[in-house]
C-alpha cells in the first residue's frame, strides 16, 4: 500500500500540470462561440486544452475593459482585443461585431492561448523557445508593422517582450524558420489559417490607409495647380482690364482703325482666360470630390480603429 501511495505521489509530481488541467476541465463545457474560435484557429488537442483551461470569456467592451486592467488599474495600451491572466487564471476576448473585421476574434484567441502556453513552458523549454524567437527577430524579421509593434512593446512591456513575440510570431507571420514552425505545431494543425485571418483584417486597414495616402498626394498636386492657376488668372484679369480700358478709349476717340487692330488680340486673351477659368472650375470640382471621398475612407479607418479599441468613450469627430 505504501509503495502504491508513493507511486501515486510520484505520478502526480511528474504530471502535476496534467492533473491540474484534468481537475479544472472536469466539468467545463466550452460555449459554442469559444469552441468555434478554437476550431477556426485550428488548435491542436493540446492547444485547445490550454485554451479551455483558461475558460475563455467573450465580452462586450465595458466588461472586457474591467477584466483587462493592468495591476496599477490603468488600461494597457498595447492589449486592445484580449488579455490573459497569468498562472492560467483566465483568457478574456473582446467581442467584435463589425463584419469587415472578421478574423479578429480568431487571431486574438490564438494570441492569448499562446500567452497561456508560454506561461506553462518549463524553464529549459522556455530557454530554447526564447532563443529561437530572439534569433528570428534579430536576423530574419522584415515585416515593418510587426517591427513597430515590437518597438512599442519595448517601451510598454519590456519584461514581457519575448512572451509577446511568442504570440505575435505564431499568429501573424506566414513563414518562420523550420525550428519555430515545428514548435508551433504543438498548438496549431494549420497555423497558416490563423495568419490568413490576421492578414484579412489587417488588409481592411492597409487598403484604406493606402487610399487616404494616395488621395492626400493627389490633393497636394491639385492645390498647387489651383493656386498657380488662380495666381495666373489674377494677373491676366489685370491685363484684360487694362486692354479693355484701352479699347474703350480708342472707341471713344473715334480711332476705329487702332480699335479694330486690337480687338482680335483682346478676344484671344479673353478666350484663353475663360478656358483657364473652366480648367480651374474642373480642378476645384475634382479637389472637392476627392476630399469627400478621402474623408469618407478616413472615417471608415477611424470607425474600424474604434471597433478594435477597448475605449468605451464616444468617438471624437
Amino acid at each position: 500500500m505504501l509503495s502504491l501511495w508513493l507511486a501515486l505521489l510520484v505520478f502526480v509530481a511528474v504530471n502535476r500540470q496534467d492533473v491540474i488541467d484534468l481537475w479544472r476541465l472536469r466539468q467545463y463545457q466550452a460555449p459554442a462561440a469559444v469552441s468555434q474560435l478554437a476550431t477556426q484557429g485550428t488548435m491542436t488537442d493540446f492547444g485547445r486544452k490550454v485554451f479551455y483551461v483558461n475558460e475563455p470569456n467573450i465580452q462586450d467592451k465595458t466588461s472586457f475593459a474591467k477584466e483587462c486592467l493592468s495591476s496599477d488599474g490603468k488600461q494597457e495600451q498595447t492589449i486592445v482585443l484580449g488579455c490573459y491572466h497569468s498562472n492560467q487564471a483566465g483568457i478574456f476576448l473582446m467581442k467584435v461585431t463589425d463584419p469587415r473585421l472578421d478574423g479578429v476574434e480568431q487571431v486574438t484567441a490564438a494570441h492569448e492561448m499562446l500567452h497561456a502556453a508560454y506561461d506553462r513552458l518549463s524553464r529549459s523549454d522556455k530557454s530554447k523557445v526564447d532563443a529561437m524567437l530572439t534569433k528570428y527577430y534579430k536576423q530574419d524579421l522584415r515585416d515593418e508593422r510587426i517591427l513597430k509593434t515590437i518597438d512599442a512593446y519595448k517601451k510598454t512591456e519590456p519584461n514581457d517582450l519575448v512572451n509577446e513575440m511568442h504570440s505575435i510570431f505564431g499568429t501573424e507571420i506566414a513563414s518562420l524558420p523550420a525550428d519555430l514552425e515545428a514548435y508551433y505545431k504543438r498548438y496549431f494543425t494549420n497555423r497558416s489559417q490563423v495568419v490568413a485571418f490576421a492578414a484579412q483584417y489587417q488588409a481592411e486597414f492597409t487598403s484604406r490607409k493606402q487610399i487616404v495616402a494616395e488621395a492626400d498626394a493627389r490633393l497636394d498636386v491639385l492645390r498647387q495647380q489651383i493656386e498657380g492657376l488662380e495666381s495666373s488668372l489674377r494677373s491676366r484679369q489685370a491685363a484684360i482690364d487694362e486692354q479693355r480700358a484701352s479699347l474703350n478709349a480708342l472707341k471713344a476717340s473715334g480711332d476705329f482703325r487702332s480699335y479694330n487692330a486690337e480687338v482680335s488680340s483682346y478676344n484671344a486673351l479673353v478666350n484663353d482666360y475663360n478656358a483657364d477659368v473652366a480648367s480651374l472650375r474642373s480642378l476645384i470640382e475634382e479637389h472637392n470630390a476627392l476630399v469627400a471621398t478621402r474623408n469618407a475612407v478616413a472615417l471608415e479607418v477611424n470607425q474600424l480603429s474604434k471597433e478594435l479599441s477597448n475605449d468605451t468613450t464616444t468617438i471624437s469627430q
